[in-house]
């Protein structure tokens, strides 16, 4: 049980992350792409995640809460080596959220402020994300070609929150938002391509361990689906994001699912790679692993955590589903 332990809480971070990336990486991708909108469109946008993008961001809590209880060595050396991306990332979410509930509450003249520095703040927080994961996937380790691959993810890696953004659009929106949603989603398609491209490519360079496992036979063979699963998911959402006669017919949602599809695929191909590993060649599991008692002591807590912030956003995504319209606040009553 000892063993078995630091694996479940691995588990339980591994899949709030993932969730976070899905749920926030919308919302995220919604902010990004509030420039291109129109004044009424823009209301629609916001109105679209306004009951959702709060829930949104626990997973994030929940997954370095995790790190933090379950792994503590690791989280000293995550947060060390990542501490100013971090701080960058918590000023563009605590700017996205000032703004959110200040353009609401803002006269004409000073409205379209707010937008800009919501969609800065959503820029910001999606950069800082992709810097901190080209850097985690690096080994958190100095040097030229590792710093260029930070870069790299981070100019990426919002364009994977882009197309999240219009795939939810399509099934939040109607008429010329939508349509929009698709060109914008289509024009995206790319850069995520080469986001996906850049970390299937590097990973094996940066560390022999993990050319060793994708590369030598029969794990080659066994590993095969991932790969080719991202490769038709990828292909499947970019056909429905260019037939716009197909999404309208009903079949908007495959963008939202296939790019999920996308981020599970690329989640458990990461987690295969960096296994046992939960900093790259430098701790794994196990050595950066809490005191057993102190795990079995936070695995009530978390146990009834998981759970209970599960029910709470499928029950909000419940009571919210259907098209969006404009927030209003009661200015109108």
């Amino acid at each position: 049980m000892e063993n078995v332990l630091p694996l479940i809480f691995m588990g339980i971070m591994g899949f709030a992350l993932l969730v976070y990336v899905i749920l926030d990486g919308y919302d995220l991708g919604i902010g990004l792409l509030l420039p291109l909108a129109t004044d009424e469109e823009k209301d629609i946008m916001i109105a679209s995640i306004g009951p959702f993008w709060d829930a949104n961001e626990t997973w994030l809590v929940l997954g370095v809460g995790v790190l933090l209880i379950g792994f503590p060595a690791a989280y000293a050396m995550v947060l060390t080596a990542l501490y100013l991306p971090v701080t960058i990332m918590l000023s563009g979410l605590i700017l996205r959220g000032v703004a959110f509930d200040f353009r609401v509450k803002a006269n004409a003249k000073h409205k379209h402020l707010w937008n800009r520095a919501f969609a800065l703040g959503s820029g910001i927080a999606a950069a800082a994300q992709g810097w901190m994961l080209g850097s985690y996937i690096t080994g958190l380790s100095p040097g030229i070609m590792n710093t260029g691959f930070s870069c790299l993810i981070a100019l990426t890696m919002p364009a994977l929150y882009v197309v999240l953004g219009a795939g939810w659009l399509m099934i939040k929106c109607e008429d010329a938002l939508f349509d929009k949603a698709a060109r914008w989603g289509r024009n995206a398609m790319p850069l995520m391509g080469l986001a996906l491209l850049a970390i299937s490519v590097s990973t094996p360079i940066v560390s022999s361990t993990i050319a060793e496992r994708w590369f030598t036979l029969p794990n080659l063979i066994g590993l095969a689906p991932i790969p080719l699963t991202t490769v038709v998911a990828f292909f499947s959402v970019y056909w429905v994001l260019y037939k716009a006669e197909i999404a309208h017919a009903g079949y908007a949602w495959l963008v939202m699912a296939g790019t999920i599809l996308i981020c599970i695929m690329a989640t458990l191909g990461l987690a295969y790679s960096l296994y046992p590993y939960v900093v790259l060649d430098q701790l794994t599991v196990w050595e950066s692993a809490a005191a057993p008692q102190s795990l079995k002591f936070a695995l009530w807590g978390v146990a009834l955590a998981v759970p209970a912030i599960m029910v709470y956003t499928v029950f909000v995504y419940s009571v919210f589903r259907g098209k969006a319209s404009a927030l209003n606040y009661g200015q109108d009553e």
